[in-house]
């Protein structure tokens, strides 16, 4: 007798009930709807309660609203900062050129070192979500005390005045107090933010299914649009923000950035139920030395000539570890020894709980190492094309505040506005790059974005050193007026020559961006091993970090060097520094990393994931 005919319908109540107690179900147990199993992630993504991601309800463009949001807040808060900041140093705290430009490069190279501790923290321990709420929080409180510096008297420095004895300005120093108040909350500002930068754009990406053709098709143009959104931020940041802190004040052009931040931070946690999470995997680091110390321990035993002999546990085994497989390459011979076998016979996958890590690794563990140690090469010729973009916040806008910067008879364009041109230019080149450069080439080239990364990296080198010589030739020309006019001596007086001379340095540098530093963002997330994807977002950003160290280095080397003739190329007096040699030593440093780059390409072999 079925279950269906033991139940009658009541007339009253219009709904089937049963008409006696059995042993047989109420209910028929049923297997999940094809469309449930269809709409479940791929890629081991979970929802917020640790359960397979469900694509209808979470990720993609829906989850991206809140997560691309706090990008902006924070990027806001970070280039409203930042662009002025020399400025900042310069007339508040009084600080000198060489002093100040060095100040600006180390804690914009502190802020992107950060990010290799908040890549370690989300794939380690804490997850994406979790670190970049943490670090968002220590981000605001950072900025709340930087708005104090700069808005309550007994923190701010004193102002300057006119003496009544003799007429001259004074400008008394701040306090040790006051500076340590401002510095410790830039830094701490710096902890924070950098600490998130790895961590959003990996979450924001991880909101898209690889192995989901229509949304993987969507991934290949996410970075694109990412850098876009960000440079809005900047674009407000550069204009809106330094105008305010320029001509009005420096507490409401710390203080907007810090209550949007706010803002934002609120909204990222009411998205929490819409976003996709990869599982924390443990050190990535660890697994690295695991992998090495297994092959090194195992250097006696001969690897087989067939890869299918290497040990690998099966797929629903590896997504549940936090990867794909990968293909096995035939790069790096040694390092499959941590992936034999001592006794074939063991190489079923519920073998692996009786092996030390130490002693034994899968095919896909030996290959993400692989793909680290691939990427090192890259990631030292990346440090290199990110040396002039250190530029932008230091002598680019000390090279516009001696310049005339009228536009109209009544409106003053702030120096460090000119940054706006930057972001103006990826604004502008993004969608043309995306709808226009990729389609076209993709049809002679076959390539899904239409050439390979690492070509739009080199891309993105040549204009980096066409930027480099429109600003030397500038510097000459921008000399020349001054000595003309006999200003060579009056550094604070505005030169007869319109601020705009400089668009061209600026637009080049721009256009380096959308191909060098959104094709290196793609690069190396894309070409990260999936459990590391935060420490390869990480390892770009530590390249624009580094690469402001590896400018301030250069900066004093150069000092020391040139002080030797008498006559050093940067002093305090603008109009006689050699800003026009240090511009060539750049250009002729970009030419040397595009030939070890183009060389790295070449031979560079791309990820390949096993199909599921």
């Amino acid at each position: 007798m079925a279950a269906w005919e033991l139940r009658k319908m009541d007339a009253d109540s219009n709904q089937v009930v049963p008409i006696c107690n059995t042993n047989y179900p109420t209910t028929i147990k049923t297997h999940p709807p094809l469309e449930r199993t269809v709409s479940l992630a791929r890629d081991g993504s979970v929802d917020f309660r640790g359960n397979t991601a469900d694509k209808r309800a979470s990720g993609r463009l829906k989850a991206n609203a809140f997560i691309i949001g706090i990008e902006i807040g924070e990027r806001l808060a970070f280039y409203g900062i930042s662009a002025n900041l020399v400025t900042y140093l310069t007339h508040v705290l009084h600080e000198g050129t060489e002093k100040s430009a060095a100040n600006v490069n180390n804690w914009i190279g502190t802020t992107f070192i950060a990010p290799l501790l908040g890549a370690f923290l989300a794939d380690a321990f804490w997850g994406r979500f979790w670190t970049i709420l943490i670090c968002g929080v220590i981000y605001f409180v950072g900025l709340v005390m930087l708005t104090l510096s700069v808005t309550v008297s007994a923190f701010k420095p004193p102002g300057c005045f006119i003496s009544p004895s003799d007429g001259i300005q004074q400008c008394p120093s701040a306090t040790a107090g006051q500076v340590g108040f401002f510095y410790f909350a830039l830094y701490l500002m710096s902890l924070g933010g950098g600490c998130m930068k790895p961590c959003i754009a990996a979450f924001g990406a991880d909101q898209f299914d690889e192995e989901d053709k229509r949304e993987n098709e969507m991934k290949k143009s996410f970075f694109n649009w990412w850098v876009f959104g960000i440079s809005l931020g900047a674009l407000v940041s550069a204009t809106v923000l330094v105008y305010v802190q320029s001509y009005i004040s420096w507490g409401w052009g710390f203080g907007t950035p810090t209550v949007l931040m706010g803002i934002y931070l609120v909204l990222y946690i009411l998205g929490s139920k819409s976003y996709r999470h990869k599982t924390p995997v443990g050190s990535s680091f660890t697994q690295i030395g695991q992998v090495i110390v297994a092959a090194v321990r195992n250097f006696r035993i001969q690897v087989p000539a067939d890869p299918a002999l290497l040990y690998e546990v099966d797929d629903k085994e590896s997504l549940q570890a936090g990867a794909r497989h990968i293909t096995h390459s035939n790069s790096m011979r040694f390092l499959d020894k941590a992936a034999v076998l001592p006794n074939p016979s063991e190489g079923s996958s519920s073998d692996i709980q009786k092996h030390s890590p130490w002693k034994l690794a899968t095919v896909t563990e030996v290959e993400e190492v692989k793909l680290v140690l691939r990427l090192l090469p890259i990631w030292v010729a990346a440090l290199i094309f990110q040396t002039p973009s250190a530029q932008i916040s230091t002598f680019y806008t000390r090279q516009g505040s001696t310049l005339n910067v009228n536009f109209g008879p009544n409106f003053k364009i702030p120096a460090a506005s000119l940054q706006s041109i930057i972001p103006i230019t990826i604004v502008c080149l993004i969608p043309i790059y995306d709808r226009v450069f990729v389609p076209i080439t993709r049809r002679f080239t076959g390539n899904v974005r239409g050439i390979t990364m690492l070509q739009r990296i080199g891309i993105g080198i040549i204009l980096s050193f066409l930027s480099m010589v429109c600003a030397a030739v500038t510097e000459v020309y921008r000399v020349k007026v001054a000595r003309e006019h006999g200003l060579l001596d009056h550094p604070f007086q505005t030169l007869p020559l319109s601020v705009f001379i400089l668009l061209p340095q600026y637009v080049l540098l721009g256009a380096a961006e959308v191909f060098t530093s959104t094709g290196a963002l793609e690069f190396f997330y894309d070409q990260a091993p999936d459990s590391m994807r935060s420490l390869g977002t990480a390892v770009f950003l530590s390249t624009i970090g580094i690469g402001n160290f590896l400018s301030s280095i250069l900066l004093s080397g150069i000092v020391k060097v040139t002080s030797l003739s008498g006559q050093s190329w940067i002093v305090d007096n603008l109009n006689r520094c050699r800003l026009d040699y240090f511009y060539w030593l750049l250009a002729g440093l970009m030419v040397a990393n595009l030939c070890f780059f183009s060389g790295l390409a070449r031979c560079y072999k791309y990820k390949q994931v096993a199909s599921l």
